[in-house]
């Protein structure tokens, strides 16, 4: 390959110690893969002078250019003024990015993938990428700024040499969007996880945000009713956020103090040790992308527990890997007491799980990666 110089816009915000960048890991890791075939790197993207956590990780590139631009909101009217003067320089850093670069990659759906999408038509003979993280389910209900960034991408003639990675395989789709997926787990770390019996303890997992929009009260009032039902149902809850205190009132008031269980933000191989030893993953989500929270468990034989949004029935193989949740308590009980009951279903379904996670490794995605660049 010819040198790269790789440019990155994203809305992740980054923290520097000694000359090195950090940001949220599941991002950098997947950016690492990115920047192993470019020979320089710019970074455009908000920096806080925050203290680094357990999820935060470093890019491994001795060639970042970070290009700092102010971070900015549009709620309340406060935030709009001042954003509104914020944007002539984010604007302004965006271009220089993009016109210094060799390849230009976008971050999506977010403020500052807006910007870069409309930037990004001044320079329709550069070779870019954009990575659409969110639900490119075009039936979907979203805000008027991720619709608005969906239609410039999906756009042939405003989005030029561009390939649009998104979740899910959706119809009537333009030459720019490919399907495509993420990966945690590297072939070397494949394993089949004999999973324990189910007449004993009943393991669930949550990870992620504890924010309305994960829904982590929804998998609580699951653990809740199955413990009323006689079942030794234990929740372990992995993530930080503002839903935090009404979880640990619901916790209380519930009696569910031996049944569920809050583990704060973990690293890496906390959480595999804690997918390997669960029965299910469950993620009633109201939006999401590719989830990887359900990836990461389906990995390790976890039984999906998984809202039907974005590219999630595909993954679950529309119910004959995991259970597709309805949302409707009574409903979704029956379905989780159905495989409870019939242990064989459930040993079924982790191993279909298992066997086609464990085809996402970070090898295939590092092969797609390199072949996008090539082009």
């Amino acid at each position: 390959m010819e040198p790269i110089k790789f440019a990155v816009i994203t809305h992740v915000t980054h923290i520097k110690e000694k000359n090195e960048y950090f940001a949220y890991a599941p991002y950098v890791h997947e950016m690492n893969i990115w920047f192993k075939y470019a020979d320089e790197v710019i970074i455009t993207a908000p920096l806080l002078k925050n203290n680094i956590t357990v999820i935060d990780l470093p890019y491994r590139h001795s060639g970042i250019n970070f290009k700092k631009v102010p971070i900015f909101n549009f709620i309340g009217l406060k935030n709009a003024i001042l954003s509104l003067l914020k944007l002539p320089i984010i604007l302004w850093h965006i271009f220089w990015t993009m016109k210094k670069a060799d390849h230009i990659h976008l971050r999506c759906p977010g403020n500052m993938g807006l910007l870069a999408c409309c930037v990004q038509i001044l320079f329709p003979f550069k070779v870019k990428t954009a990575k659409y993280a969110g639900n490119w389910d075009p039936k979907s209900k979203q805000p008027l700024t991720y619709r608005v960034q969906k239609w410039i991408l999906n756009n042939p003639f405003l989005t030029r040499n561009m390939k649009v990675l998104v979740y899910g395989n959706w119809e009537k789709q333009s030459k720019n969007i490919k399907p495509f997926f993420t990966a945690t787990y590297s072939n070397s770390e494949k394993e089949f996880i004999e999973k324990t019996a189910l007449n004993s303890v009943i393991n669930f997992i949550f990870t992620g945000s504890l924010v309305k929009g994960k829904n982590p009260m929804y998998a609580l009032e699951l653990i809740s009713m199955l413990k009323k039902k006689g079942y030794n149902a234990i929740l372990n809850i992995y993530g930080e956020g503002p839903e935090r205190n009404e979880i640990e009132k619901y916790i209380i008031n519930n009696d569910l103090g031996k049944n569920a269980f809050l583990h704060g933000n973990q690293n890496k191989e906390i959480l595999k040790e804690s997918y390997k030893n669960s029965h299910f993953v469950i993620l009633p989500s109201k939006s999401e992308g590719w989830p990887k929270t359900i990836a990461e468990g389906m990995f390790w034989g976890c039984v999906p527990l998984a809202s039907k949004i974005s590219c999630v029935p595909f993954m679950l193989d529309y119910g004959n890997r995991g259970i597709l949740l309805e949302m409707d308590i009574e409903k979704d009980l029956n379905q989780i007491k159905n495989i409870l009951e019939n242990e064989d279903l459930f040993y079924i379904k982790s191993k279909l799980s298992s066997n086609w996670s464990q085809k996402y490794t970070t090898e295939i995605f590092e092969a797609e990666i390199k072949d996008l660049l090539k082009k």
